[in-house]
């Protein structure tokens, strides 16, 4: 049950996290779930680009699941330097990640995020790529996360982390392969470094994308409203027109009927 409030927790706007939480977890100790209560109010309110790709987690749950299928691949391709596989797959890593970005903001319903966002958002999928435990808490992020990238592991102390089932989990970096001849490991190394600045290269670019269609919407707006504007103007100026040249007629009626008026009062007194 807590789970199924915990997606509902993280599903919900930032502004509306704490009121939610608060509800969430009187709704536990109504029902005597202490455990859960504690899990509930435990919950931390994520940053907007942490429950923009949260939204994406709990609405499209296949999410995960594909951004770690690339994830090994990458892998696989960064530990047999296989600078075309290399390449393949960062051009399907871009593409996969630009899917998903949409796919999140259209779930969060965010239809105009600024930079910032969008680059965390999209931080956090490459993350996500490259590390089976930010995957994990996909659904649960608080906030954004980095890509670390594919080159060798260096072993690290084990990190305890809270996933989205709430159990603790012990995670280590895998031990460091076989010491490779120092022209492979340069190579590997420089394979890497181009793989990042194509990444990033790619990204600039689509954020750039994404402004340059902002400014196309709003600069046909524009038009659009100036040619109602014009076109408002024109049936103005016609209307106009046609209300003085029927103003004109009225007047010239009004000075006939005068002239009229004078000539009858003239015979009138003649009689």
């Amino acid at each position: 049950m807590a789970d199924d409030e915990l997606d509902r927790l993280y599903w919900a706007p930032p502004k509306d996290f704490v009121a939610e939480r608060t509800k969430l977890t009187a709704a536990a100790k109504r029902r005597r779930d202490e455990a859960g209560a504690n899990r509930i109010a435990a919950a931390n309110k994520p940053t907007t680009a942490a429950w923009v790709v949260n939204r994406l987690a709990l609405r499209h749950t296949d999410s995960a699941r594909r951004l770690g299928d690339l994830g090994d691949r990458l892998r696989a391709a960064h530990a047999a330097m296989d600078g075309q596989r290399i390449r393949d797959l960062s051009a399907e890593q871009h593409q996969l990640i630009d899917e998903l970005t949409q796919a999140a903001l259209r779930a969060a319903d965010v239809s105009n995020p600024s930079s910032a966002v969008r680059d965390d958002i999209t931080g956090t999928l490459q993350a996500a790529i490259a590390e089976p435990e930010v995957r994990e808490r996909l659904g649960r992020l608080v906030r954004p996360e980095r890509w670390s990238g594919f080159g060798d592991f260096g072993a690290a102390a084990p990190v305890t982390t809270t996933t989205r089932t709430g159990r603790a989990k012990e995670r280590s970096t895998p031990p460091r392969p076989a010491k490779r001849p120092a022209r492979d490991a340069a190579k590997e190394r420089r394979l890497e470094e181009l793989t990042a600045a194509v990444t990033a290269a790619e990204r600039r670019k689509a954020d750039a994308d994404a402004r340059l269609s902002e400014r196309r919407a709003e600069r046909d707006a524009s038009r659009q409203r100036r040619e109602q504007a014009l076109e408002a103007l024109r049936t103005a100026e016609r209307d106009l027109e046609r209300a003085e040249q029927g103003y004109e007629r009225a007047n010239e009626a009004t000075r006939a009927a005068g002239e009229s008026v004078k000539a009858a009062k003239a015979q009138l007194k003649r009689a």
